[in-house]
């Protein structure tokens, strides 16, 4: 029975080390779990939102967005719904006469990746416009990998008093 128990016990070892091994090797890779790859998208689209809004460009800065009207964009107590409604908002409030952009920067990003194509963003916003005045303020982001790559699906951004 001795030679019985040592089969069966090496046949089980044997399954089970092919078992977990299968499994690693079909998983991602660690980087990826972690969300590393996704964060550093996520960051680059912030990025170029940021370079795009310093070349004075509102359309360059909206492809940040999930270009639908499913977008949700909370701001100043009002929700608006849809890419259209946001960009309109963004033109009337800084691209309409007597109205400046201002220079932007972001800080403070913390990217936290609920899954493999969802992500939640914090961070700080700050304008300075050519009269000196420094509008700030805080925001916080949904994102979701789409076909067309991460974009912003839900925006809350608040500004201090």
């Amino acid at each position: 029975m001795g030679r019985v128990t040592a089969v069966l016990f090496a046949f089980t070892l044997v399954f089970l080390l092919a078992t977990f091994s299968a499994k690693l090797s079909s998983k991602a890779p660690i980087h990826k779990l972690s969300g590393v790859d996704s964060s550093s998208a996520i960051e680059r689209v912030l990025r170029a939102q940021q370079g795009a809004w310093n070349r004075h460009d509102i359309e360059g800065f909206m492809a940040g967005y999930w270009n639908s009207p499913q977008l949700t964009f909370f701001s100043g107590a009002i929700e608006r719904d849809g890419w259209q409604a946001t960009l309109d908002r963004y033109r009337a409030t800084y691209s309409g006469p007597g109205h400046e952009m201002g220079k932007l920067e972001f800080s403070g990003l913390r990217i936290e990746m609920l899954s493999g194509d969802a992500a939640f963003v914090r961070g700080a916003w700050a304008l300075t416009m050519p009269d000196g005045k420094t509008p700030h303020g805080l925001f916080t982001l949904v994102f979701r990998r789409l076909p067309e790559g991460w974009k912003i699906v839900h925006d809350h951004t608040s500004v201090a008093e």
